[in-house]
């Protein structure tokens, strides 16, 4: 078994490195982990025998608003009111068998049809539609939730995304890792190597045919880096499919130093992993709508996490770290430091004096640094309806090529962007069953070398 990295270290969006000063830790993609901790593959494995610590804050997220308040997402649904729990605790109770069928291609017979259909009646809406009888305070917590999407929120299913992101706050929560999200790919190196594996480092691959001969070939890669190795290997029907795969749109992206935890009007937020950043439910829509149009908001929907509040390791005794991004047009390589300032001022006035320093990136150093955000798209692709059905093309087993013994495995493939391990999990039973094998699961719960 070989990985092949073209990077000089592994993890791909699940990285942790000194961006600013000496001893800050900055997560230089993902940063908090509510699928590393829902996924149905990594319960599989013993990630916790090779280093992985979960923290769980004692709020998943907060919602900032400009009266000094803030919603507060809790763990607790009996918490929550009585429209939030009717909306999600049916579907949280049963988190484990919905996630074995949502975390998988679509086109498919669910395993558990009932619970599909309701959590369907619920998801196969825009977010837009879904809140439109919810309290202020309810919509606003919700649109931060459904922003994570990158979708217009009057678009379906942008409520699909609320939901599960709500969902894995009641059932799981957002928990971070100790030390910062290299430990999660650090793990799944450790765990791979003791099978076995061997991984090598700052191995760029132009062409299929500098990888060594084998039997299969995963490639976590997106359609556009797999027409541009492949070349003229694959048919010009195939290519011209994946041709029209569309990316989303890009974010710009902060890590700060800091001198002090950020001085939040709403002290709860200091109780939270996670912070929303953008106001009302129709403010947060207007700034996504006119990101989908490839237009600047003059406040954009700002996502930040402050690790370093629930995790001593990741910044010097007294000083804090903070990582904030929003959403931006695909490609742009316009500086957006100025509107994240502000908006993380408006809800924490003096923040700005509390700037140590900073290390940001646009959508082109965003690509550079990790090839597979084409454009800045942190996600794979857009997250379109069609595309969350046909990703990255219409198939029964969208991970097979036409190549033979060679797949997909990339956020490209279904279930789409996060650290959950699935696209690799699907992609490599479907190689396993190429081969007559036993199935991926069978393999790792054996600890078996599978290639």
């Amino acid at each position: 078994m070989l990985v092949v990295e073209g990077n000089n270290t592994i993890g791909g969006g699940a990285r942790t490195a000194e961006l600013t000063l000496p001893g800050f830790l900055h997560d230089t993609c993902s940063a908090i982990h509510p699928l590393g901790l829902g996924s149905p593959f990594f319960s599989m494995l013993p990630l916790q025998e090779h280093g992985l610590d979960w923290i769980q804050p004692e709020f998943p997220a907060a919602h900032p608003l400009d009266d000094g308040t803030a919603v507060m997402l809790h763990r607790d649904l009996a918490s929550a009111s009585p429209e939030w729990r009717k909306t999600f605790k049916p579907l949280a109770d049963n988190w484990k068998p919905l996630a074995d069928d949502f975390l998988r291609p679509m086109l498919r017979i669910p395993t558990h049809p009932l619970l599909m259909a309701r959590f369907g009646m619920r998801g196969l809406h825009s977010a837009e539609s879904l809140v439109r009888r919810w309290s202020e305070r309810d919509r606003a917590l919700f649109a931060g939730l459904a922003g994570h999407s990158f979708l217009p929120l009057d678009q379906i299913p942008s409520a699909a995304f609320g939901i599960v992101l709500g969902l894995l706050a009641h059932a799981v929560g957002w928990p971070m890792p100790r030390g910062g999200s290299q430990q999660i790919s650090n793990a799944l190196a450790a765990y791979f190597q003791s099978l076995g594996g061997v991984i090598l480092t700052s191995t760029p691959v132009q062409n299929l045919g500098e990888l060594p001969r084998a039997r299969i070939y995963l490639l976590d890669i997106t359609p556009r880096q797999f027409i541009e190795i492949a070349g003229s290997k694959l048919s010009s029907s195939y290519a011209t499919k994946l041709q029209r795969y569309r990316y989303g749109p890009g974010v710009f992206k902060i890590d700060y130093a800091l001198s002090a935890p950020i001085p939040w009007r709403a002290r709860d937020c200091a109780r939270a992993g996670t912070i929303h950043l953008g106001g009302t439910f129709a403010e947060i829509a207007h700034a996504e709508r006119q990101i989908w149009e490839g237009k600047w908001p003059e406040r954009p929907f700002v996502l930040l996490a402050q690790q370093s509040l629930f995790d001593s390791t990741r910044a010097p005794a007294g000083k804090q770290v903070a990582w904030a991004y929003c959403h931006v047009p695909h490609g742009s390589t316009a500086d957006a430091s100025e509107l994240i300032d502000a908006q993380i001022e408006r809800f924490a006035p003096g923040f700005r004096d509390c700037i140590l320093a900073r290390a940001t990136r646009n959508c082109t150093e965003m690509e550079k640094y990790n090839p597979n955000c084409v454009g800045g798209d942190i996600n794979g692709g857009a997250a379109t309806l069609r595309q969350l059905v046909a990703r990255p093309t219409s198939s029964l087993n969208p991970y097979r090529t036409p190549l033979p013994g060679v797949f997909l495995c990339s956020s490209s493939t279904p279930p789409g962007g996060g650290v959950h391990g699935m696209c690799g999990f699907h992609a490599a039973n479907a190689a396993l069953h190429s081969l007559g094998g036993q199935g991926f699961s069978r393999a790792v719960q054996k600890g078996l070398k599978i290639f």
